[in-house]
């Protein structure tokens, strides 16, 4: 998410703190003792904590709609295939910081609006997109939809549960049931 603008140092030093400690542990005073530098800098880009906090609702918005909009792009792929390459690349390998900000931001939304509505946000264009490719895989709208919400709800989900498995047997049984959001409506 760097992108080179001093703003874009704050905004990243927000996300690897709301990742450690929640929206509550995004303070300026923190993240300048985190970056090494004095609030004075802090307030050349932003005009106060809030103005952060917009900041990074709208960059990681902004980011989760494009990497989905990617993600599920038919490019040189048929739809069952960008079904499959998504599940793989949500459960295969687990990214703590990326889940621990989305966490973070789905906590934050439980008691702000604006969160909530950035949320709101993403998972519409998550379950769109989603949507989207089972349309193409052949399904009726509403059995599209139905289909997206629960391979949505896996996704997340399966990130979320503690098996009492090794890594292998977490594996083979994350394929089974991705198997079971690939399979050709009867």
């Amino acid at each position: 998410m760097t992108g080179g603008s001093k703003g874009d140092v704050w905004i990243e030093a927000g996300f690897a703190e709301i990742a450690r400690s929640g929206a509550d542990g995004v303070r300026v005073e923190v993240l300048a003792k985190n970056l090494g530098v004095t609030k004075g800098g802090f307030y050349r880009r932003f005009r106060d904590r809030a103005a952060l906090l917009d900041g990074m609702l709208q960059t990681w918005s902004k980011g989760r709609i494009a990497a989905i909009e990617k993600q599920t792009s038919l490019e040189g792929a048929s739809a069952r295939e960008r079904l499959r390459a998504l599940i793989a690349l949500y459960s295969e390998r687990m990214n703590t910081e990326g889940m621990a900000v989305e966490l973070a931001i789905r906590q934050w939304a439980r008691s702000d609006e604006t969160a909530a509505a950035a949320v709101a946000g993403v998972d519409a264009a998550r379950l769109q997109n989603v949507g989207q490719l089972y349309r193409a895989a052949g399904l009726a709208p509403e059995e599209a939809d139905a289909q997206a919400f629960m391979f949505y709800c896996f996704i997340f989900g399966q990130s979320l549960l503690f098996l009492e498995r090794g890594p292998r047997k977490r594996a083979q049984l994350i394929a089974r049931s991705a198997e079971k959001l690939l399979e050709e409506q009867k």
